[in-house]
């Protein structure tokens, strides 16, 4: 009888802490994640040119999060303002602050496109595993040439227990950062645009 009892307290509390995890888990996602690069200086660079600038979100799906359960729907978490908003702003200020004039009707052209920007976590009762990929492309058209380069940035990390989001999105925006500044000192652009 001791044995029973014993064995039933054990199940219960297991089951009151499993089920505490669990919606635990699921109270602290939030809404949306924010989304906002910190590029710190621009490269010393010095442009007296005009030039046409556009983003595009070249992605089927708009989420930056994806938290994944085995035999559940994804939990999909979005930024809080749209991607090709964020990064045309950040890339225009320092852009302009080298001297690049931002004209609609300029001859030159700077396209960039979103391919890739994505943090897909695989979420296990005691551990997850987390997999982060941006990608942008960016093509510059000077009048006489096309110039295309692709940028890259990719990241794993796992952890015990649930994803912290709040995490996620400190790693998301490291990575966005260090790929704009990329972009923002690439020589072949640089010359592309003088």
């Amino acid at each position: 009888m001791k044995f029973n009892s014993f064995y039933l307290k054990t199940l219960v509390f297991t089951s009151v802490f499993i089920a505490m995890m669990t919606l635990s888990g699921c109270a602290n996602i939030p809404n949306y994640v924010i989304i906002a690069p910190d590029i710190a200086t621009s490269p010393a660079v010095v442009y007296n040119k005009e030039t046409q600038f556009n983003v595009v979100d070249m992605r089927t799906a708009h989420h930056i999060v994806q938290i994944m359960r085995k035999g559940e729907a994804a939990t999909l978490i979005s930024a809080q303002n749209r991607l090709e908003d964020t990064i045309k702003n950040s890339l225009r200020k320092h852009w302009q602050a080298q001297g690049l004039v931002i004209n609609g009707n300029a001859i030159n052209t700077i396209g960039i496109s979103i391919e890739k920007a994505i943090i897909s976590v695989n979420q296990e009762m005691m551990k997850y595993t987390a997999q982060t990929e941006i990608v942008i492309k960016v093509t510059v058209y000077n009048g006489t040439q096309t110039l295309v380069n692709t940028f890259t940035n990719r990241g794993n990390s796992d952890g015990p227990l649930q994803a912290d989001v709040a995490v996620l999105e400190r790693n998301f925006n490291q990575r966005l950062t260090n790929l704009l500044q990329q972009i923002l000192a690439n020589k072949k652009i640089s010359h592309a645009l003088k």
